[in-house]
């Protein structure tokens, strides 16, 4: 959004490409999330042998670590989000669960806590399943149609448009990468292929 504003673009392209960035590695976690703690709780899998599961399968456990954030450091929005949901929601199966794989998970690597994606994940799971105004079958099916991205997309959009503003209200002109974060340099052995104009 930021790039698209700088380069001159109206507040609608800039906020949609933005919004083409979200996917599996930015912003798609919630539901992916929500899907694996619920399937492990409702498979009857331990969570030692869920985190045992993913990891002979190579896969990421969704809603699981933190660049910066572990257990020395927490986030703060997780630690608020758990508490809320543990006082005020009738129950908590899938926060239960994922706090528990996340007791497994850290005592392997502080990082690994369950991050913010994670605990809305777990957390909307358990609303839809137990506010009372859904079936079961209607609670999983908000899941799987991808509700909670579309709560993140909601969001994400709000925050989307306030850098575009922030880019039009600072007349900030168009963005340049860091030279010398894109500039290639040859290693010596191979000085002798390098083409003339680069000279």
């Amino acid at each position: 959004t930021i790039v698209t504003a700088r380069a001159g673009k109206d507040l609608i392209s800039s906020l949609v490409s933005g919004l083409l960035t979200i996917g599996d590695r930015f912003g798609g976690a919630l539901d992916a999330a929500a899907r694996m703690f619920s399937s492990g709780l409702d498979s009857g899998q331990a969570p030692m042998e869920f985190v045992n599961e993913m990891r002979k399968k190579g896969q990421l456990i969704m809603g699981i670590g933190h660049r910066v954030k572990s257990l020395n450091n927490p986030d703060m929005r997780v630690v608020i989000l758990k508490d809320f949901v543990k006082k005020n929601f009738p129950a908590t199966p899938v926060m239960d669960y994922a706090i528990e794989v996340e007791k497994i998970t850290t005592s392997k690597k502080p990082n690994l806590i369950l991050n913010v994606d994670g605990c809305i994940g777990a957390a909307f799971v358990d609303l839809l399943r137990h506010c009372g105004a859904f079936t079961r079958e209607e609670a999983d099916e908000f899941v799987e149609i991808g509700a909670l991205n579309g709560l993140f997309v909601l969001g994400r959009s709000i925050g989307f448009i306030g850098h575009y503003l922030d880019q039009k209200r600072l007349k900030m002109g168009l963005y340049r990468h860091p030279w010398d974060d894109i500039t290639y340099l040859m290693p010596d052995h191979l000085q002798h292929l390098r083409p003339a104009s680069f000279e």
